[in-house]
């Protein structure tokens, strides 16, 4: 099934779905990832990412929908696009006994439309920009799992891409090899290519990316930029008080939730309501009503949802916010 797909998009899809029988591992998405964005695709373990992934790269079929990539219907022009995309999908794998280098240089050999003449040059840029020079002639037996990450990277990256497609890129590395991965996503952005970042980690996905979405248990629960997932999420109201009986009941007379009143710091932590923004609310308005009641305010604040809020508000689960 085709239908008339927009311009601006790397990707899109329309109800896509992956069944296992009677197990939908994918449930009817419509993905939108914009041209040039670093585009996060989040959720737990289990959530239908990389099913996902493996049906936008030919490598699982689909069992509904439609699916557009950098303009190409698929899975019917698949070899046209493949080209054009490079991709890290669930661990590198490689030659354990041959370097680094004879291992891309194997790779790209089966490239087809890669020039033979100009081997040596792809193969020691890409290992120069996953910071691996020094480990080139190196037997992958003798590398860390960081730097096998590393080196799947840089055979995604052998040719010039339109798209780049990345699953968890940062399993494995220490802190360092993890600033060099967003550096290199940062890079390639502003180079103009499109990356497509999945990832279980909250907080890899709020220093990398531009947009994100949201999946859960195969269903794709929201997208958007960081800024209008944080946005939709809902507005909560701090208090510090010793009356916190007394400001419950202010608070939800004035329509608030209160989720909890703590006793042991003397916080009272309420939701607004969901059309509340924290630039809509009267932040005096309310203080002002709970001092008319009696109550001592020590402190008061409005917060917007963080996108740790809004993802366990859409999902009902937590989510890792560190390797």
């Amino acid at each position: 099934m085709t239908a008339q797909g927009r311009s601006d998009l790397a990707i899109e899809t329309s109800g896509l779905s992956k069944r296992f029988a009677s197990h939908a591992a994918v449930d009817a998405i419509d993905l939108a990832v914009p041209s040039g964005s670093v585009f996060g695709f989040l959720g737990p373990n289990g959530s239908g990412k990389t099913t996902t992934i493996r049906m936008l790269l030919g490598l699982a079929t689909a069992s509904d929908g439609w699916m557009r990539v950098l303009g190409v219907d698929l899975p019917g022009r698949l070899s046209s696009v493949l080209p054009r995309v490079g991709a890290l999908v669930e661990g590198p794998a490689f030659y354990p006994f041959l370097s680094g280098a004879a291992n891309l240089s194997r790779l790209d050999s089966a490239d087809r439309y890669a020039p033979r003449s100009t081997r040596r040059q792809r193969v020691d840029r890409a290992l120069e920009r996953v910071g691996l020079t020094h480990a080139a002639h190196k037997k992958v037996h003798a590398y860390s799992l960081g730097m096998k990450q590393r080196l799947g990277i840089a055979n995604a990256l052998l040719s010039p891409r339109e798209l780049l497609v990345l699953d968890e890129p940062t399993n494995g590395l220490d802190p360092q090899g993890t600033r060099e991965v967003r550096s290199l996503v940062a890079s390639l952005a502003g180079e103009g290519t499109t990356v497509f970042v999945s990832s279980h980690l909250l907080s890899e996905i709020e220093q990398m990316c531009t947009h994100a979405a949201v999946m859960s248990a195969g269903r794709l629960m929201a997208q958007g930029t960081l800024d209008e997932l944080r946005r939709a999420g809902r507005v909560h109201a701090r208090l510090q008080t010793p009356d916190a009986a007394t400001a419950r009941e202010i608070l939800t007379a004035r329509g608030l939730t209160v989720e909890s009143a703590g006793t042991l710091d003397d916080t009272v932590v309420a939701t607004l309501p969901d059309a509340a923004s924290p630039d809509s609310v009267a932040a005096e308005d309310i203080v002002a009503a709970l001092v008319r009641g009696g109550v001592r305010v020590r402190g008061f604040s409005i917060d917007g949802a963080s996108l740790e809020d809004r993802f366990v508000e859409l999902t009902g689960e937590g989510f890792d916010v560190a390797e």
